[in-house]
């Protein structure tokens, strides 16, 4: 099973949009573990959303999906709602 994932910074007031198969770890790497890439700059993400998919392909075709400018217009106005 793969989990396409929205994160949120409230702090910074942005979003993250992932795919992964271990949602914990993924999770602890935004946050705690992980050394370097963008979700560093903007801890603490919370997790604002998930949709799970049985294959790889159909995760990352969402993932590329909500990665759109029409994607984020819908997470902002139907996950975050700010």
């Amino acid at each position: 099973m793969y989990i396409v994932y929205v994160l949120h910074s409230e702090k910074w007031d942005k979003i993250y949009v992932g795919f992964t198969s271990d949602i914990k770890s993924r999770l602890l790497s935004h946050n705690e573990l992980g050394t370097k890439g963008w979700t560093m700059k903007f801890r603490p993400w919370t997790l604002v959303h998930t949709e799970e998919f049985e294959t790889k392909t159909e995760a990352l075709k969402r993932e590329k999906q909500l990665k759109t400018a029409s994607g984020r217009d819908w997470i902002w106005s139907n996950v975050i709602k700010r």
